[in-house]
């Protein structure tokens, strides 16, 4: 299996001492590490990522194991489907309403694509998805139902945040996290990457959240244009031209949008 670089901490985070981790610390940061990765991961590659050794990698993850957080193929591991299933009964819930209003329209841009489409919306600096239809062809995202992923490392997040200025300072607040060495970082690049979106009406992504994935987004505005969600197409960088399915995205954006308004006007007059 390739490796790949150590991912650089957000500008202004500090490096926490080895020392003071406790074993809960090093669970969650492996946890946190198979969260942002689709394939299955070697242990000696996680204990080198997050920093510990391989006896206590692998002592953690026997532990995670049996209380099915984790799951093994072969000798490697990845996030077990017991975590997802937590997210999305934490996360959907609150989303139910969304879902049920646009999930025709996620399953009309797969009929125009028969590529990968994702339903997601905002979780305080995050993207959560609410539906995932997957296309044709395989696609190395870390998108999964139920499942969080910083914002600006993914197109509809990036979509989202073009309409929401107070997310956008919290998250700078935070630090951009890098998924990638592609994923966007510092304040200019950011809002830059962001006015464009706003004049395009588009969001791209090329390899800033997974390595080979390429996808293009559009918001879709409830009343007052606010951002209540952002639809995409996606797909594997060797074989995918988002420019071939802008028309279609803007469409499905647009009709999604008067749908979610209408849906809105009857609940507030009810």
């Amino acid at each position: 299996m390739t490796t790949t670089p150590a991912l650089p901490r957000p500008s202004g985070e500090r490096s926490p001492d080895p020392s003071s981790r406790t074993a809960v610390d090093k669970a969650l940061e492996l946890m946190r590490f198979l969260g942002s990765h689709q394939e299955a991961i070697g242990v000696s590659e996680l204990a080198r990522r997050t920093g510990q050794t391989k006896s206590t990698a692998f002592r953690l993850l026997g532990i995670l194991e049996r209380n099915g957080m984790v799951q093994r193929q072969g000798t490697d591991y990845q996030l077990a489907r017991k975590v997802y299933d937590l997210g999305a009964r934490v996360h959907a819930p609150r989303q139910t309403w969304l879902a049920e209003v646009l999930t025709p329209f996620v399953a009309e841009l797969y009929e125009l694509t028969h590529e990968t489409v994702h339903l997601a919306t905002l979780r305080g600096t995050d993207v959560v998805y609410l539906t995932k239809l997957h296309g044709h062809r395989a696609v190395p995202a870390p998108s999964r139902v139920g499942s969080l992923v910083p914002a600006h490392c993914t197109a509809v997040g990036k979509s989202l945040l073009a309409h929401s200025p107070d997310t956008v300072e919290a998250l700078l607040d935070r630090g951009l996290h890098r998924m990638t060495h592609r994923s966007l970082q510092g304040r200019r690049a950011l809002q830059r990457e962001l006015s464009t979106v706003r004049a395009h009406g588009l969001a791209y992504e090329t390899e800033e959240s997974a390595p080979g994935l390429r996808c293009v987004a559009a918001p879709v505005l409830g009343r007052g244009n606010r951002p209540v969600a952002a639809l995409s197409v996606a797909g594997s960088t060797t074989g995918f031209d988002p420019e071939r399915f802008t028309d279609r995205l803007r469409r499905i954006a647009y009709a999604a949008s008067l749908a979610v308004k209408h849906a809105q006007a009857r609940s507030a007059a009810a």
